[in-house]
C-alpha cells in the first residue's frame, strides 16, 4: 500500500476538496494529534469555504516529534470526526491539506527564522501542553533553538521585528487560565533578560495580538485496532501513518479585540470559531456544564452498575438526573453570563457528546481526583444557586452525597495511591485521588453515616470552607446518603426528578 502524499491521494479517486499549494500564513508549534485534528480542521475548511489560501507550517516543539513523518506525506493526512449530533451517528472523513510541512527546529532553526519574516506570515498557534508556557531562565537568545517555547517564539516575534514586517496574531490553545496573557508574560520576561530593548517590547505589545483561546473537543487520536486500521487502507487506497480521529464536536473560543473576528477567516467559513472580548463566561459554561455533570453524575451512577458513560445516557433516570443539575440547577446560574439558548445548546450538545457510539469513556477513568473535580465543577454552581435562589439545589446535594457514597462505600484496603471499595453486589474498584483524600476516608471507614457526613462537610481542605454552615445542608446530605445505601443511587437519583 502506498504512502498517502498528492500524487497517491490523485490515483485514489479521493473527491473531497484538496489545496496544493498556497503561502504559508500560519506558523504552528505542536504537530500532535489534538491540533490537527482541531485547528488545522478549522483552517482546512477556512481554504475551502471562505478563501483562506493559506498553509499552516508546523513547528516541533520537541525534540522528538513528527517531523519526518508529516514530511514523508507532505503533510497530508486524514482525519475522521466521529460522534452524534442531534441523536444522529456521524462519521465523517476529510483528508486534511492545509498543511504544508513541518520543521524540526533543533536541527532547522533557520528556517523557522526564515519562516518568522515572511510577508505571508500572520497567525501562530501553540499547544505545547501546559507545561509549555512557563518562563524558564534556562533558555538564552543565542541557543538554537532557546529550549523554551516562549524562548522560541521572542526570537521568532525578534526577527520579524529587525526585518521591520507587521504584527501577529497569536493563539495559544494550551490548558491554563489566560493562556495567551501568560505567554506574553514570558515574552516580556526574555525581552527584559535578554536586553532587547524597549523599542522591541513596545512593538510587541502592541502591535502582535495574544489572545487567550479555550478550545473544546475530545481527540481520541490514532486508531489502535489495527483490523480497523486495514480496512481504512483498503477503503482509502492509501496507507496513512498520521490517520487522526476527534470527536465531531468542536467549538474554539478566542479572546480579542474589535476587528480581529474579520483578520481571522472562521467566521466567513461558518464554522464554530467565535471571537468574543472575554473568554471567561464560555470556561464556565464548559467547566460547569461539560465537566460538572460527568463529575454530577457518575460516581452514583458506577455504584448503581453502570460502567460507561453512553450507556448511561440511554437510561431515563441517569440521564434525567444530570438533566436536573444541568437544566435546573446550572443554566439559571450562568444565565448572567451568556445568553440562555447559548446554554442550553451547548447543553444539548453534551448529550449528545456524552451518547458518543464510537467512545468507550468509562466512567472510573472519569472518577479519578473527584474530590477537587467537585470544588472546582459543582461547587461554584452549588453556591451561585444557593446565594441566587436562598435555598439548596436538590441534584447538586444529591451528587456531593453520591461521591461521598462512592468513595467510603465498603472500604476493603488502602494501596498505594488508591482505596480498594466494594461496589454494591459486585466488584472491586479503585477509588483514586490525593494521598491526603484517601487516608482520610480510610480513617473515617468505620464512621456511623452521621459522623462521616459531618467529618466531610467540615473538612475544610477539601472546600475551602465549613459546609455545614449552611442551614439545612448536613441533614440534606445525610439523608441522601442513606438513600443511596438502602435503596441504590439510580433510585436515589429518581428522587430528585
Amino acid at each position: 500500500m502506498d504512502l498517502l502524499n498528492y500524487e497517491v491521494l490523485k490515483k485514489s479517486g479521493y473527491q473531497g476538496y484538496i489545496l496544493e499549494d498556497a503561502p504559508v500564513k500560519v506558523m504552528q508549534f505542536g504537530e500532535g494529534n489534538f491540533l490537527r485534528a482541531f485547528v488545522d480542521n478549522f483552517f482546512d475548511i477556512a481554504n475551502e469555504k471562505a478563501g483562506f489560501n493559506g498553509k499552516v507550517a508546523l513547528v516541533q516543539p520537541l525534540s522528538m516529534g513528527l517531523t519526518d513523518m508529516i514530511n514523508a506525506q507532505e503533510g497530508l493526512y486524514t482525519l475522521y470526526l466521529r460522534g452524534s449530533e442531534k441523536g444522529v451517528k456521524v462519521d465523517d472523513k476529510r483528508v486534511i491539506s492545509s498543511c504544508k510541512c513541518c520543521i524540526n527546529p533543533y536541527e532547522s532553526f533557520d528556517k523557522v527564522l526564515e519562516l518568522a519574516v515572511s510577508d505571508d506570515l500572520d497567525i501562530v498557534v501553540s499547544n505545547t501542553t501546559e507545561a509549555g508556557i512557563v518562563y524558564d531562565p534556562e533558555a538564552k537568545f543565542d541557543q538554537v533553538p532557546p529550549v523554551s517555547f516562549p524562548g522560541k517564539l521572542t526570537r521568532v516575534l525578534y526577527e520579524r521585528f529587525k526585518a521591520g514586517k507587521k504584527g501577529l496574531v497569536i493563539l495559544s490553545c494550551e490548558l491554563i487560565d489566560d493562556n495567551g496573557k501568560e505567554l506574553l508574560k514570558c515574552v516580556n520576561q526574555h525581552i527584559d533578560d535578554w536586553g532587547l530593548g524597549a523599542d522591541f517590547k513596545k512593538w510587541v505589545n502592541d502591535e502582535n495580538i495574544f489572545c487567550s483561546t479555550l478550545v473544546d473537543r475530545i481527540v481520541p487520536g490514532r486508531i489502535r485496532d489495527a483490523e480497523e486500521v486495514a480496512k481504512l487502507e483498503e477503503i482509502n487506497g492509501y496507507k496513512d501513518n498520521l490517520l487522526d480521529v476527534g470527536e465531531v464536536f468542536g467549538v474554539w473560543i478566542i479572546e480579542g479585540p474589535d476587528g480581529l473576528e474579520d483578520r481571522l477567516p472562521f467566521k466567513k467559513a461558518g464554522v464554530n470559531v467565535h471571537v468574543v472580548p472575554n473568554v471567561t463566561p464560555y470556561k464556565h459554561r464548559k467547566v460547569r456544564i461539560l465537566n460538572g455533570a460527568h463529575t454530577a453524575f457518575v460516581l452514583g451512577a458506577y455504584l448503581g452498575g453502570f460502567d460507561i458513560v453512553r450507556d448511561c445516557m440511554h437510561n431515563d433516570t441517569v440521564r434525567g438526573f444530570m438533566n436536573k443539575v444541568l437544566y435546573d440547577e446550572v443554566i439559571p446560574t450562568l444565565k448572567h453570563e451568556l445568553d440562555e439558548d447559548d446554554l442550553k445548546e451547548f447543553t444539548a450538545a453534551v448529550s449528545d457528546r456524552f451518547n458518543n457510539p464510537f467512545v468507550n469513556h468509562e466512567l472510573l477513568s472519569i472518577s479519578l481526583n473527584s474530590t477537587s473535580k467537585w470544588k472546582a465543577r459543582d461547587l461554584p454552581s452549588f453556591m451561585n444557586y444557593y446565594e441566587e435562589f436562598g435555598k439548596l439545589p436538590a441534584a447538586l446535594t444529591m451528587s456531593l452525597a453520591a461521591y461521598i457514597a462512592f468513595y467510603s462505600n465498603d472500604i476493603q484496603r488502602k494501596e498505594d495511591g488508591a482505596l480498594i471499595n466494594k461496589r454494591p453486589k459486585g466488584n472491586e474498584y479503585k477509588v483514586m485521588d490525593d494521598q491526603w483524600v484517601l487516608d482520610f476516608y480510610y480513617d473515617h471507614k468505620d464512621d456511623s453515616a452521621e459522623a462521616l457526613v459531618k467529618a466531610v462537610l467540615t473538612n475544610e481542605k477539601m472546600w475551602d470552607q465549613d459546609l455545614t454552615k449552611l442551614p439545612g445542608f448536613e441533614e440534606m446530605v445525610l439523608a441522601d446518603l442513606k438513600l443511596i445505601r438502602e435503596k441504590g443511587a439510580e433510585a436515589a437519583y429518581a428522587t430528585v426528578l
